[in-house]
């Protein structure tokens, strides 16, 4: 009787020993793996955003004015940390199709593809709210043109871009986002191949979206 309680002693104490460590081993590969998310520099985030033009024209031109129609749309941006408080952010959507209107009255339309590469100061990393500047490039591509015969547009426009913003931490590596970004894109439209005036679409983008970290 006594060796048969002692050796149920000890295979109750080795499965609890074990338990135990199995217990702590899975808590701390699920910490780790939270750390190790909570560190990652790279954030994605998906935004909806709401492209207001400026449509400037130059030389401005009474009785030609060209415009292009405001339009909202989702993007989506890949955010890279480079150290804690600098990081790039490539901004992507697909191409975005517009109104083409000749003194108020639609004369075709357009797509453009405007990607944008931004370098950013964060000023609060790892707090709550973590407000942004940045400053970089686009390009856009002007595509699918359709217009009237003999009326044209340049199909290549590169600029600046200034940015700002912040992310808000909704739980762990997740993100509520605010962006207003103003980029330069501008194109020349002629007519039978000469210049009628430069179309300044140089648009404000206010965007709001969710963010993770991996």
């Amino acid at each position: 009787m006594g060796p048969t309680m002692n050796n149920s002693k000890l295979i109750k104490t080795a499965v609890a020993v074990n338990a135990a460590i199995a217990a702590t081993l899975v808590s701390g590969a699920f910490l780790a793996s939270s750390a190790s998310a909570q560190e990652s520099p790279l954030m994605v985030r998906v935004r909806a955003l709401n492209m207001q033009v400026d449509n400037g024209n130059s030389p401005s031109v009474a009785t030609a004015r060209v415009s292009v129609n405001d339009k909202t749309f989702p993007e989506i941006d890949f955010v890279y940390n480079f150290t804690k408080n600098v990081s790039a952010e490539l901004v992507l959507t697909y191409p975005q199709k517009h109104d083409v209107s000749l003194n108020g009255n639609k004369i075709g339309s357009l797509k453009h593809l405007p990607p944008t590469l931004l370098l950013q100061y964060q000023f609060a990393p790892g707090t709550t709210f973590n407000p942004y500047v940045g400053a970089g490039l686009n390009y856009t591509r002007f595509m699918s043109v359709s217009l009237p015969a003999g009326i044209s547009v340049d199909k290549n426009s590169s600029g600046f871009a200034v940015q700002i913003g912040a992310d808000i931490e909704l739980s762990r590596n997740f993100y509520l986002n605010f962006d207003y970004k103003r980029v330069n894109i501008e194109t020349d439209v002629k007519v039978s191949g000469s210049k009628l005036t430069t179309l300044a679409v140089d648009p404000n983008l206010i965007s709001v979206g969710l963010g993770w970290r991996f």
